[in-house]
């Protein structure tokens, strides 16, 4: 499989170097000529400044997309026509009527579209998906997420709803295995030009609830999770991945260890693993699992852009996702 990344940012430096790692990385772009250079030749890989020249020149399968979220769908949109299997950093756009142009050419042309969000990946959480799946403690009733930091530096080209919250929406929704019919929030701007903190309550069928409140005013980083169910909670901590467990029946917290594989145990590089499975399965003419497909991505945009809007009127927002 012939893989190109297209952006060699912060965050791009780190699935190039995984692309290595697995034996796949083939080209990298990026409009600083210099920082496509640097990363060619720390990998020994092409180099190019333009997507043009990568297209006209370079032959891969897929590509990697890294770059500002503005210019996720200009660029999407050139490599699907092209017929490449696309995978794109959160979120996928900023605006639903993009996203769903993206979803029906990636459907049309019967390529993989895969979107980052690498939470579900986090083996904290695929702990408490495991702990749904298996009914041990009855139903998931409350989902409450936690995430602080101080403004990154990406964040000049995204709002906080988007982005850190973005996050936590889609999570929410694989974990409920569901999408809100219901949103309310509330954002406000504290240190920054742009929002710089959010509350979002999403409401599901049978009165589930998720409440996401996100900050880019912290002194340090912070990520947690707790679960409520209708016999226990699991609280999580996403940064340390510890889990832990609170019984009715027990004043004690039981703690779940998880198996640290040093080879497996990144989240990114399982979401990388992850869409390069579904390549394979694609040309096998099977459904691929686990990461997000281009309709989760889409529903995720919808409701961040709802929440803005319910930010904006403060009142609740009401809708109906596939």
């Amino acid at each position: 499989m012939r893989i190109a990344q297209i952006g060699i940012g912060r965050c791009g430096e780190n699935h190039a170097r995984i692309l290595s790692q697995l034996g796949v990385l083939k080209a990298v772009c990026d409009v600083d000529s210099q920082k496509s250079t640097e990363c060619a030749k720390r990998y020994s890989v092409n180099h190019y400044s333009s997507l043009e020249e990568l297209q006209r020149t370079e032959e891969f399968d897929g590509a990697f997309v890294v770059t500002p979220t503005s210019t996720h769908a200009d660029i999407v949109e050139e490599l699907l026509d092209a017929r490449k299997h696309v995978f794109v950093e959160r979120p996928m756009t900023y605006q639903s009527s993009q996203g769903q142009r993206l979803v029906k050419l990636a459907e049309k042309n019967k390529v993989v579209l895969a979107c980052g969000y690498v939470e579900r990946f986090n083996p904290t959480v695929s702990a408490i998906k495991k702990i749904i799946a298996e009914g041990a403690f009855g139903s998931l009733v409350t989902l409450e997420f936690r995430r602080e930091d101080k403004m990154p530096l990406r964040a000049r080209d995204a709002r906080i709803i988007h982005d850190a919250s973005g996050q936590d929406i889609d999570t929410a929704n694989w974990l409920f295995g569901d999408t809100p019919h219901v949103v309310f929030a509330r954002a406000g701007r504290i240190k920054h030009a742009d929002e710089d903190l959010a509350n979002i309550i999403l409401g599901y069928s049978d009165n589930r609830v998720a409440v996401i409140s996100s900050s880019w005013i912290a002194p340090k980083k912070a990520i947690n999770l707790r679960a409520t169910f209708a016999d226990a909670v699991v609280s999580s901590d996403l940064i340390s991945q510890k889990v832990t467990i609170e019984k009715e029946e027990s004043t004690d917290e039981e703690a779940i260890e998880i198996v640290k594989d040093a080879k497996q145990q990144e989240p990114l590089l399982l979401e990388i693993q992850s869409f390069l499975d579904a390549i394979k399965q694609k040309d096998q003419k099977k459904e691929h699992d686990g990461i997000a497909k281009p309709q989760e991505a889409l529903n995720v945009t919808k409701i961040a852009e709802a929440a803005l809007l319910s930010s904006q009127k403060g009142s609740p927002i009401y809708q109906s996702l596939k």
